[in-house]
């Protein structure tokens, strides 16, 4: 095998489960030819589901209502508070109620191309079909999409595409439908199909005969570490953006239950691939442990601009039209302020790297509702995005009726993501993975308002039709507590806790996690180079080492105990961190979100590499003192062609 200075070349990998023949035939092929469970052996299965966003909780309920037996984890303290419950702007699906040339073939090519040609085709072209059902199952559930005056679903247009396909409950879209995925589950809980674990955290999985069978859970009131088996394992845990310590994710939000699986054979696919979402309350000091997201939806009606002249800090009232540099306008004519989220991005780095930033340290640009205002009047702006605006106001004190928006990138979304095949499958038989904890759908870049749509797709229509070709070959060997494979996960979990109740160190873990932020924003963030990904790994293989031997853990396993909770995390973030940025060093290309400074046009757009690196890099766990071996996916297109992208 060819080696690397930092990893390993293994061997290629494939994905073997993704049908062939006509592209839009290929689902409906695959759920044919996927073995079934009929409804009296469904009872004898088991399936541990774990997360409750809306890729698990409509797993769950799915699932249960199918007759599965359903055992399902969360960390919170209500599976609808899950990080799901944030998302803002809305949910795509190629319904066409609009009539302007929208169809499932214009939104599986808007994903394609808006993913910088790096995702594969067979699960775009599924997500855009599913993408039509998601709107009528979460309709019959109640959920409150917006609509228009005659009573139809009303819909707005989103970055990265000109038809407007995405369904909006105000701001609160995510909140809405996870609300509907949460009854959806509850119905099962109270029929008995689905057992609910709340404020219990995944720390291990159990591999028994190379199958997934189990995982190891620490009940966060008590400290008791649990064994519990199932038939097959679901990760439904989300993203890694945490990684980056300030972030728009929810405080909890983590890598382990992916991570943890990674170490045990799971393939981590395309880590570097990370979201700068371009519409975010910039950062206001060093006390923040975390960022708030204005959702994309704004950017319908809000303008992006900023002076044309340096060091100009007037009330942006004050600045004439003439004065004001509306750049996304101005470079991207044809999708102007709706441009896909890493182009402006980007864009919003260049102002303020040109010295055009406004606010404090210049580290924002205005987003202006001026116009909209004028346009629409008051009363229609704030029916669209009053809670935002509300949002806003609290977080700022600033009143965006009257005074533009300041905003600028922050960490959002993951697109990387533990590897599956076309079922969700991963690399170890048995542990299947849904939603943004999977890389399968978004390629570099994801377009907004496709996560929710990922999430239902994968929870309420692609797993339930995949997973029972896996689990027809069940029930598996009943297991106990007593298994060798079980006893020594426990043992891995119990003698990691100790060993971080031990060190008892001078160091608390959020100093750990913020220095290991600023690293991998300021060397792995909106752009990267080879020297600075090169400092980054030997930065965070020194923190590693210092995590370890001075990290300091107050009070024991045997209680509630919030630094331990953040400990186990951050330990995890400090490896995933390193095979982020090797990740990101040898994709010798810009991607979508991955942008590589030695990689760029003459106008300073992405340059891609197609004849090098058209693949999903698959990583194998090495070892936490050996290199880590990448399998390469070669990505074929028979229905788009690979071209650069431009939004111009």
């Amino acid at each position: 095998m060819p080696e690397n200075d930092l990893y390993i070349e293994g061997a290629p990998i494939r994905d073997e489960k993704a049908p062939e023949g006509p592209i839009n035939e290929r689902w409906d092929q695959r759920r044919f030819s996927a073995k079934l469970v009929n409804p009296a052996n469904r009872r004898k299965l088991s399936v541990i589901i774990v997360g409750t966003g809306l890729a698990g909780a409509a797993a769950a309920a799915t699932m249960g209502e199918a007759g599965y037996n359903v055992i399902s984890f969360c960390y919170q303290d209500s599976p609808r508070r899950a990080h799901s419950i944030a998302a803002q702007g809305g949910i795509n699906a190629a319904k066409n109620y609009r009539n302007d040339g929208d169809s499932i073939h214009r939104l599986f090519y808007d994903t394609v191309k808006g993913g910088d040609f790096r995702s594969r085709e067979s699960n775009v072209y599924r997500l855009a079909q599913t993408s039509v059902e998601i709107i009528d199952q979460c309709v019959a559930q109640g959920v409150p999409f917006a609509r228009e005056y005659g009573g139809l679903l009303d819909n707005r247009s989103f970055g990265g595409v000109q038809v407007s396909r995405t369904f909006y409950a105000r701001g609160q879209t995510g909140q809405q439908l996870l609300i509907g995925a949460y009854q959806a589950q509850e119905r099962q809980i109270a029929a008995g199909t689905v057992q609910m674990n709340t404020r219990h955290e995944m720390l291990e999985v159990i591999v028994v005969d190379g199958k997934a069978r189990g995982i190891i859970a620490r009940d966060m009131v008590t400290g008791e570490i649990e064994t519990h088996f199932a038939d097959a394992v679901v990760l439904a845990t989300g993203g890694y953006g945490n990684v980056f310590f300030l972030s728009t994710n929810a405080m909890g939000s983590n890598v382990t239950a992916a991570w943890r699986a990674h170490r045990k054979g799971a393939h981590f696919a395309n880590p570097c691939y990370t979201q700068i979402h371009p519409t975010c309350i910039p950062v206001s000091g060093d006390y923040q442990s975390k960022l708030t997201l204005m959702s994309e939806s704004l950017r319908n009606d809000g303008r992006i601009w900023v002076p044309k002249e340096g060091g100009d800090t007037r009330d942006p009232r004050q600045i004439p039209e003439g004065e004001r540099d509306y750049y996304l306008e101005r470079i991207y004519p044809a999708f102007g302020n709706l441009v896909p989220r890493d182009i402006a991005s980007r864009a919003a780095k260049n102002v303020c790297d040109e010295g055009r930033g406004v606010g404090p340290g210049g580290l924002g640009v205005y987003l202006d509702f001026a116009d909209a205002i004028a346009r629409l009047g008051r009363d229609a702006v704030e029916a669209k995005y009053g809670n935002l605006f509300d949002m806003y106001q609290r977080i700022t004190g600033e009143n965006p009726y009257e005074v533009p928006m300041r905003i600028y990138p922050a960490v959002h979304y993951t697109m990387g993501g533990l590897w599956v095949d076309y079922d969700l499958q991963s690399t170890i038989p048995g542990l299947f993975v849904t939603g943004e904890a999977n890389f399968s759908d978004h390629g570099a870049n994801r377009l907004g308002a496709s996560a929710l749509m990922q999430g239902l797709a994968d929870g309420y229509f692609v797993l339930p039709n995949t997973i029972n070709d896996y689990l027809a070959s069940g029930p598996f060997e009943k297991l106990d507590e007593s298994h060798p494979e079980a006893v020594k996960a426990k043992e891995e979990v119990t003698s990691r806790i100790d060993k971080l109740l031990s060190i008892n160190g001078s160091r608390t873990v959020d100093s750990f996690h913020k220095e290991l932020g600023h690293i991998m924003w300021d060397y792995c963030g909106m752009e990267r180079n080879e020297e600075g990904l090169r400092k980054a790994i030997e930065l965070i293989r020194e923190l590693r080492a210092e995590f370890w031997r001075d990290v300091k853990v107050l009070g024991t396993n045997e209680e509630l105990n919030q630094a331990l909770e953040k400990a186990n995390r951050v330990a995890d973030f400090l490896e995933l961190g390193e095979l982020m940025c090797i990740d990101a060093l040898h994709r010798r290309e810009s991607c979508g979100g991955h942008f590589r400074a030695e990689s760029q046009t003459e106008d300073g757009e992405a340059l891609r590499h197609d004849d090098e690196f058209a693949y999903v890099a698959a990583w194998e766990f090495g070892g936490v003192d050996s290199k880590p071996v990448l399998h390469k996916e070669a990505l074929e297109y028979e229905y788009v062609e690979m071209k650069q992208r431009s939004y111009k």
